[in-house]
């Protein structure tokens, strides 16, 4: 008898009502894509709980994987018995004497989920309690605050008897929510906010704009780096990399320096939104936060946002830096984040970016950039890379053994 599977809670999703087996149905998915490059595990659904079988798989890599996956509200090692009395006994005793620690009280939790089963929650609380009083020495119930809680979930096919608890990472699973394109720089702050929109069930395809040979190739890998991680948390990234040198020189050939920002960043929106229409997305997400730059300020959002009708999502709008860097460090991106490798918004920053761009100027500039013709040349040119194949999850995973 040992802990040879993991049960997996979730919270918000219980509160879907109808819609509660689409929404399991997706974590179902994300958990089983995550847990993919682990041979010999099994993923299966039962009411209100997902269950991994271990079988003989160690299961520190596998919780270390689950723990980041949206729509986990928590998991536990469990030990699965028949739905039989002395069975549950026998688990309870043994998760007892496995405990962590010094254990001197403990309490019993029973969750009768299968109600058909014959004996109330109550009775089996005391069955199984008087069992493991029997058979061990020193050792009291204490229903307030014991050493050691022992929870027994009674399920139509088995019994599931658990100890600790693990947090999840909580939200909704990612793709419950619709898709969206996720300006992705390399910077510290587009990462943060595509973590954010996936915790609230967003389907992500990342954009980036890169501008060799201004831009390295290491600048590019630092982007894919980055899909990688946010692909952890239960997402399946695809990566949209845009020629953006020729737009570039030309915003800094024809364009005032107090606007060519404005300008540029017109332009990536207008791309964003074009890629966004073909791949059928419905939303954009930037990680802007107000204030932070010239481009972020309140004139400067109103002013680039006058080129797509597309719902932009900025989910780090009220964050000041420390709290997104915070937050970066959390969910791992930050140290890739600060590599030093320059993206394309960096290369050609002017010292004079205007902090508050009106919409009147913006048009008038633009009067002498070739708009569509570099729009066009952009969408044309763009590599797609699929970041979810397990060659290129599988370079990470040896990281958790």
């Amino acid at each position: 008898m040992k802990y040879d599977h993991i049960l997996i809670r979730y919270g918000e999703l219980a509160l879907k009502g109808k819609n509660r087996v689409a929404f399991e149905k997706q974590l179902l998915a994300n958990i089983r894509q995550v847990l993919k490059p682990i041979p010999g595990l099994k993923v299966k659904r039962t009411f209100g709980r997902i269950v991994v079988e271990l079988y003989e798989v160690e299961p520190t890599p596998v919780m270390k994987l689950l723990k980041n996956i949206f729509g986990i509200h928590s998991f536990s090692l469990a030990i699965r018995v028949d739905n039989e009395l002395a069975e549950m006994q026998k688990a309870a005793l043994k998760a007892v004497e496995d405990s962590e620690g010094t254990v001197r009280t403990f309490k019993i939790i029973t969750r009768r989920a299968y109600k058909p089963f014959p004996i109330d929650s109550q009775t089996l609380n005391h069955k199984i309690g008087g069992f493991v009083l029997a058979n061990t020495n020193d050792i009291t119930v204490d229903v307030h605050q014991p050493d050691a809680t022992i929870r027994v979930e009674v399920r139509e096919t088995a019994t599931y008897i658990t100890t600790d608890a693990f947090k999840g990472a909580g939200g909704l699973p990612a793709g419950t929510s619709g898709k969206m394109l996720l300006m992705l720089s390399g910077g510290i702050d587009s990462p943060v906010a595509g973590y954010l929109a996936m915790k609230r069930g967003a389907d992500l395809e990342a954009i980036h704009f890169h501008s060799p040979p201004y831009t390295s190739e290491r600048a590019k890998e630092k982007v894919i780096d980055l899909v990688r991680k946010l692909n952890e948390f239960g997402g399946q990234i695809k990566l949209h990399i845009v020629p953006f040198t020729n737009i570039q020189t030309h915003i800094r050939d024809e364009a005032p320096s107090n606007f060519q920002m404005t300008i540029m960043r017109r332009m990536m929106m207008r791309i964003s939104a074009k890629l966004a229409e073909d791949r059928g997305l419905l939303g954009i997400a930037t990680g802007d936060s107000l204030g932070q730059v010239a481009s972020q300020t309140l004139h400067s959002i109103h002013t680039i946002n006058e080129v797509t009708n597309y719902p932009v999502i900025r989910p780090l709008i009220t964050m000041d830096k420390l709290e997104v860097i915070d937050l970066a460090k959390k969910i791992g991106t930050y140290e890739t984040s600060i590599l030093p490798y320059e993206d394309c918004c960096t290369i050609f920053l002017p010292s004079d970016s205007k902090t508050k761009p009106s919409r009147k100027h913006a048009n008038k500039f633009e009067q002498y950039i070739e708009v569509d013709h570099y729009l066009n040349e952009a969408i044309a040119g763009i590599e797609t890379l699929d970041l979810t194949n397990m060659t290129e999850v599988e370079k990470s995973i040896e990281d958790l053994f």
